[in-house]
């Protein structure tokens, strides 16, 4: 449930209901907006309903309202606000739209560099790229590790861009916090909850892909375990799931964008490479999850596709890459929005508050 404070509720009375909550074997999560506090009591859906009048006579309190939804802090009923992802100077849940773009694997350090300094220059607010990959078949290239993370860290240094990279197992966070500015939990492990607590916990911020053969109801319960361990800090990815259709890789879940926009505070980006799988069709896509309000795009690029060690069907060119840039504008100023200006390159400070 939670439990709205009024306007003028004074730290201590807001201490004072976050002590009862605890008191009484259930959670705390506080959440501060502009105008008021709202503190969560999160536990057994029925202890807390038993305590609800207790807490109305607390000062301080305006009013106590169940949450009707299983993902209680993840839902709107909890904050009713956007959640601000803040990336890079970027307000990533505001009106306006992040474009994170790189590679889908770091295969080199000329490689990276070429694509970094591509992207960055048509309009692209962070770096991927993939250093442990997840692959269908044990005998394809599975990434260079450490090497990798050191040539995207130089990359970062050069461009200004932070950097979204995969993780894959729990042991590999402190090395990847160590060179990356947002943990990746890709679709394969978007329901592996050993990992989801230890993302959370790392208290670093995330980027947690939709599994290929989840509902949306379960992207935002497994949001919730990075949410239970108080790291707010996340975006939800819609990249695509596993239908009957086998012209395109994924079928793309357009309506997926508006729903989440409508069930989670949190930001929504849609990954238009992995959900369709053919560069062909990559702008065409981006252009409708911006329009459907997508708060971002994630998008695979690389300066030889026909070379790439992994998804180069899937990839744009650099220059294809700069036309989906301005179409994706184009169609963000039809609705009010905007692609967010890109900081001057060689940026010496890249932040995620």
């Amino acid at each position: 449930m939670m439990i709205i404070m009024r306007t003028d509720a004074s730290e201590a009375e807001i201490a004072a209901v976050v002590e009862r909550v605890r008191n009484n074997g259930l959670r705390a999560h506080i959440s501060t907006g502009e105008e008021r506090t709202v503190i969560g009591a999160i536990g057994d859906g029925r202890s807390a309903y038993g305590f609800k009048d207790q807490f109305m006579l607390l000062p301080g309190v305006d009013r106590v309202v169940p949450i009707s939804r299983p993902y209680k802090l993840a839902s709107r009923e909890f904050r009713p606000e956007n959640s601000i992802f803040p990336l890079n100077g970027v307000s990533v849940g505001n009106k306006e739209i992040a474009i994170i773009a790189g590679p889908c694997s770091v295969e080199s350090r000329s490689q990276l560099m070429e694509t970094a300094l591509a992207v960055r220059e048509a309009g692209a607010h962070a770096l991927r790229g993939g250093v442990y990959k997840p692959r269908t078949s044990p005998y394809s290239f599975q990434g260079l590790g450490e090497a990798g993370l050191e040539i995207l860290a130089e990359a970062r240094q050069t461009t200004g861009m932070p950097i979204v990279s995969e993780v894959m197992r729990e042991e590999q966070i402190p090395l990847l916090i160590k060179y990356v500015d947002v943990l990746q939990i890709g679709a394969r492990n978007m329901q592996n909850f050993a990992l989801l607590h230890a993302v959370g916990e790392s208290q670093h911020p995330v980027l947690l892909k939709r599994g290929m053969m989840a509902t949306v109801e379960e992207l935002l319960m497994a949001a919730e375990y990075i949410l239970s361990h108080g790291n707010q800090r996340i975006m939800l990815c819609e990249r695509g799931i596993r239908t009957f259709e086998t012209s395109t890789r994924n079928t793309t879940d357009i309506n997926a964008i508006p729903v989440l926009k409508d069930l989670t505070h949190l930001p929504v980006i849609l990954d238009p490479s992995h959900s369709t799988g053919n560069w062909n069709y990559v702008t065409a896509i981006a252009r409708a999850g911006v329009a459907a309000g997508a708060d971002g795009l994630i998008v695979e690029v690389h300066p030889q596709p026909e070379a790439a060690l992994s998804d180069g069907s899937q990839s744009l060119k650099p220059e294809r890459f700069a036309e989906l840039v301005k179409q994706v504008k184009a169609v963000a100023q039809a609705i009010g929005r905007d692609v967010a200006p890109a900081p001057a390159l060689n940026s010496s400070s890249v932040k995620i508050a």
